[in-house]
C-alpha cells in the first residue's frame, strides 16, 4: 500500500491484483529460462518497433473500485486498430507454456483493457497477447474482441475478490501506524551512544536522505536503527523496512530485535518476515519446481490463499514458523516466503535481495512502488559483496570436461565457444592480461550457447545434468554482465597451465549499479563499526552527494583497552622469516604476564602454520588452537566454543576471516589479541589493475585499493575484544607501518595508542 490523499484507499497494482486474484493449478518453473532484463527490454521495444507511428508505448492507466485505487502501465496501444497490447517475451516451444501462465496473462491484459475503455470512453476494444521469442524474433498474437461492458464486469469481479483481503490490509496498516506512532524504546534506557545513532536515522528517514554511521560495537546497533526507522514509518507513509545482513547472524539479531520491540508494545500488529536462501528452504532438494515431480508444487496456487491467511495470522514468519505453516497446507516454503514478501512490514535477508542484479526485494519494490526503509547492518562488508554480485567468471575446464558429455544437439554451439575462447589468449605472453574490451565474437557465440542450451532445457527439461547446469548459469550471468560492461569493471584472462584459462568481468567500482538502489528507497542508512573513511564508501558505492555522516561517540575509554605499537618488526613478505622469532616470544611475554584467552591474527594460513609451529615447539605449556583452511559451520563452532569465561590460550586466525569480526566473546572469554600484518591485500597484477582503475576513477588509487581495505580488516579484528563497558583487555598492533600518521588516524578516536 501507497501514501494517498485518501486516507481510505488501497492502491495495488494491476499486476500484483492479477497475481493474487488470478493464479491456479500448479507451481511450474519448467516453461523456459526467463529472458534477461536487457533480452525483455529490446523485445518490448522491437515489438513496437513494428507498428505504426500512432502506436503509444508504456501507457500508464488508473481507475477505481471502492477503496481501491488499481494502476499500472500497459505496453502499447494501437489506436488506429483499436487494440491493446500486453507483450511477453519468451524462448523456446510457446505451445509448452503451462495454462495457468497464459491465464494470468489474459487477466492482466483485460484489467488494463477496462481502464483504457474507461479513460479514453471506448465501447469496445480489441485485446491481444503479443508473445516474442527472444530467438527467433517472431510475434504470436492472441487476440480478443471485448465491448466495455463486459470489462468493466472483469475488472469488477477480480477487484470484489481483492477487496476483503485489502480492507484487512487498510485495518492493518492503519492500526500499525496507530501503535508504531506511540512505540516505546523496548528498554528502560538507552545505551551510551545509542540515542545519537537512533536520533540521526530518525532524522535521515524523515529527510528522505541516506546515512553513514559508524557505530561501535556494544551500543545495540541493531536495534537502534530498526526502533527509529520503525517510528518514523507513519509519518512517512513507509510500507516496508527491509533490514539486510551479510551472515546469518546478523539476521538472526534482527530478528531477536524485533521480537523485543513487539514485547514492549503487545497490541503492535507488525509482520515481520525472514527471507532465506533456496538450498535453505526447500523441503525436497532431490526434485523439480513443477507440479509433475514436486507434491509441494502441485496445486500451490490453489492452496496459497489458506496459506497466506495462516501466515498473516502468525506475524512472526521467522524461517521455522513459515516452515511450520508451509507443511499444514502443503505448499512450498521458499516461494510461500516469495509471496508474504508483499504483505509484510519488516523483511530480514541477505544483502543481494536488494542489491544485486536481479534482487527480489527492489523488483517489488519498483512494480509495486512501495515506499521503503532500508537498513543494511555490518555494511563494512557492502563493497566486496556488491563487486561479487556484479563480477561474472568463467573456466575452461568447465567448457573442456561438457564438450566430453554434452548432448549432440549442443555440441556445436560449444565447440564455436571454445574456438573463440582460444583466440582469446593467443597473443598473451604472460599468466595474466587485462583487456580494454570484451572481444564482440566470443560474447556472440557464447550467448548463441546460451540460447541453444535454453531451447534443449525445453525440449528436455528433465535431461540437465550438474554440469551442464552450472555452465549455463556460469554463462548466462557471465553474458548479462558482457552487457553492462563499462569503466566500473575490468576484463582480464588469467592462464591456468594445462587447465586453459580463466575470463573474469571483475567489477571494480559497484556504484552504478548501486546508486539506483539507494534512489529507490526514501531512506536508507548503512552502519558499521568500521566505516572510515566515510567517502571511501560513499564514493564506491555510489551513494547520494547529500548523504549524511554520523560517528557515534564510543561508550568505551581509553582505560578499558592497551593498545601496544609494536614497531621493531616488519610483517612484509620479504621479512616474514626473520618476524617469527620475535612474535612468538612477544605472545608468551604477554601470555606470561596475563594469562586468558588471546586471539593472533595473521595475514595468511601459511604465516599462521609458521610461527604456530615455532610456538608449540618454543611454549608447549601454553594452549594453542588453530583456525584450519575451510572450516564449516560446525568446526567454526567448535573453534569458538574453547573461549570460556575459565579457559586460557592462544587462538591463531587469519585476519579477514570468520574469526576477525562478527563473533562475539565478552569478559574473559577473550582479553586480548595481537595483529601481525595490515591487513593490505596482495600486491598482485589483479590488484595493480583495481588500483590504477580506482586512481582514475577517484583520484587516490593506492589508498581505495590497499589501506583502506586492510585496516578496516585491523579495526575489525581488535574491535573483538573489548565487547561491553565491563571488559578490559590489550591489542598489539605488530608491524613498523602503524607507527605512520595516515595509519594511525585510521584507528579509532578512542583508543590511546602507546
Amino acid at each position: 500500500m501507497t501514501p494517498d490523499a485518501s486516507p481510505a484507499r488501497y492502491v495495488v497494482a494491476v499486476r500484483a491484483l492479477c497475481e493474487f486474484t488470478a493464479k491456479q493449478g500448479d507451481l511450474d518453473l519448467r516453461f523456459t529460462p526467463s529472458p534477461t532484463a536487457q533480452e525483455g527490454i529490446t523485445g518490448h521495444a522491437v515489438v513496437a518497433s513494428r507498428r505504426s507511428a500512432s502506436y503509444e508505448s508504456e501507457v500508464s492507466l488508473s481507475g477505481s473500485f471502492g477503496p481501491l485505487l488499481v494502476r499500472g502501465r500497459a505496453d502499447g496501444y494501437d489506436p488506429q486498430l483499436n487494440r491493446l497490447e500486453e507483450v511477453k517475451t519468451y524462448r523456446g516451444d510457446l505451445s509448452r507454456m503451462p495454462d495457468n501462465h497464459r491465464h494470468l496473462h489474459w487477466a492482466q491484459v483485460r484489467i488494463y483493457g477496462h481502464l483504457l475503455c474507461q479513460s479514453r470512453q471506448l465501447d469496445e476494444l480489441q485485446l491481444a497477447l503479443v508473445y516474442y521469442d527472444i530467438g527467433s524474433q517472431k510475434e504470436t498474437l492472441l487476440t480478443e474482441h471485448l465491448t466495455a461492458k463486459l470489462l468493466k464486469q472483469f475488472f469488477e469481479d477480480h477487484c470484489q475478490r481483492f477487496l476483503a483481503w485489502a480492507e484487512q490490509e487498510m485495518t492493518h496498516r492503519a492500526g500499525r501506524d496507530v501503535q508504531l506512532t506511540a512505540l516505546p524504546f523496548p528498554h528502560a534506557d538507552f545505551r551510551p551512544g545509542q540515542r545519537v545513532m537512533a536520533e540521526a536515522i530518525y532524522k535521515s528517514t524523515v529527510s528522505g536522505r541516506c546515512l553513514l554511521a559508524q557505530a561501535p560495537t556494544g551500543i545495540g546497533k541493531t536495534i537502534g536503527s530498526l526502533f527509529p526507522m520503525l517510528k518514523a514509518s507513519p509519518g512517512q507513509a513507509l510500507d516496508k523496512i527491509f533490514f539486510l545482513a551479510a551472515k546469518t547472524s546478523g539476521r538472526a539479531l534482527a530478528l531477536e530485535a524485533v521480537t523485543r520491540i513487539r514485547q514492549s508494545a503487545p497490541a503492535l500488529p507488525l509482520r515481520v518476515l525472514e527471507l532465506v536462501a533456496r538450498d535453505k528452504a526447500c523441503e525436497h532438494p532431490d526434485k523439480a519446481c513443477h507440479g509433475e515431480s514436486c507434491p509441494l508444487a502441485q496445486g500451490f496456487y490453489d492452496r496459497l490463499p489458506q496459506a497466506r491467511s495462516a501466515a498473516i495470522e502468525a506475524g512472526a514468519m521467522d524461517k521455522e514458523s513459515l516452515r511450520q505453516v508451509a507443511a499444514a497446507h502443503r505448499v512450498c516454503p521458499y516461494y510461500l516466503s516469495q509471496e508474504m514478501a508483499n504483505w509484510s512490514d519488516v523483511i530480514v535477508g541477505d544483502y543481494n535481495y536488494y542489491f544485486d542484479v536481479s534482487a527480489m526485494l527492489y523488483g517489488m519494490a519498483n512494480a509495486n512502488q512501495w515506499r521503503v526503509g532500508v537498513l543494511v547492518d555490518e555494511a563494512h562488508n557492502m563493497i566486496d559483496r556488491a563487486r561479487k554480485m556484479y563480477s561474472a567468471e568463467m573456466e575452461y575446464i568447465h567448457l573442456k570436461t561438457l564438450r566430453k558429455t554434452a548432448p549432440p544437439a549442443l555440441k556445436r554451439g560449444l565447440d564455436r565457444v571454445s574456438r573463440q575462447w582460444g583466440a582469446l589468449g593467443k597473443e598473451q605472453d604472460g599468466e595474466y592480461q587485462h583487456y580494454a574490451e570484451i572481444p564482440e565474437a566470443f560474447v556472440e557465440a557464447l550467448l548463441r550457447a546460451v540460447a541453444d542450451i535454453t531451447d534443449y532445457m525445453v525440449e528436455h527439461p528433465a535431461a540437465m545434468d550438474s554440469n551442464l547446469q552450472q555452465f549455463y548459469f556460469d554463462a548466462l550471468h557471465f553474458t548479462r554482465m558482457a552487457e553492462l560492461f563499462g569503466s566500473h569493471s575490468l576484463f582480464d584472462i588469467t592462464r591456468q597451465g594445462g587447465h586453459g584459462s580463466t575470463l573474469c568481468i571483475r567489477n571494480i567500482v559497484p556504484a552504478p549499479f548501486l546508486t539506483p538502489r539507494f534512489a529507490a528507497a526514501r531512506s536508507t542508512v548503512l552502519f558499521s563499526a568500521t566505516l572510515s573513511p566515510w567517502h571511501f564508501y560513499s564514493d564506491t558505492l555510489g551513494m547520494p552527494a547529500d548523504t549524511a555522516w554520523i560517528d557515534v561517540p564510543s561508550p568505551f575509554t581509553a582505560d578499558q583497552l592497551t593498545v601496544q605499537l609494536v614497531t621493531g618488526i616488519s610483517t612484509r613478505f620479504l621479512h616474514r622469516e626473520r618476524s617469527l622469532s620475535p612474535i612468538v616470544d612477544l605472545i608468551a611475554r604477554q601470555y606470561q604476564q596475563q594469562s586468558g584467552n588471546y586471539l593472533m591474527f595473521f595475514s595468511s594460513y601459511d604465516y599462521l602454520q609458521k610461527v604456530a609451529a615455532l610456538f608449540a615447539e618454543r611454549y608447549p605449556e601454553i594452549p594453542l588452537w588453530l583456525q584450519a583452511r575451510r572450516m564449516d559451520e560446525r568446526e567454526r563452532e567448535d573453534f569458538l566454543a574453547r573461549f570460556t569465561d575459565t579457559s586460557q590460550g592462544v587462538g591463531f586466525a587469519v585476519l579477514g576471516g570468520s574469526f576477525a569480526e562478527g563473533i562475539d566473546l565478552p569478559g574473559a572469554r577473550l582479553i586480548g589479541a595481537f595483529i601481525a600484518t595490515l591487513g593490505l591485500p596482495q600486491i598482485n597484477p589483479v590488484n595493480e589493475q583495481i588500483m590504477r582503475r580506482m586512481g582514475e576513477t577517484f583520484g587516490n588509487g593506492y589508498d581505495y585499493t590497499y589501506l583502506y581495505p586492510g585496516m578496516q580488516k585491523v579495526v575489525q579484528a581488535a574491535g573483538r575484544v573489548i565487547r561491553t563497558q565491563q571488559d578490559r583487555g590489550v591489542v598489539y598492533l605488530i608491524d613498523d607501518r602503524f607507527a605512520r600518521p595516515e595509519i594511525k588516524q585510521l584507528l579509532p578516536a578512542w583508543w590511546q595508542v602507546a
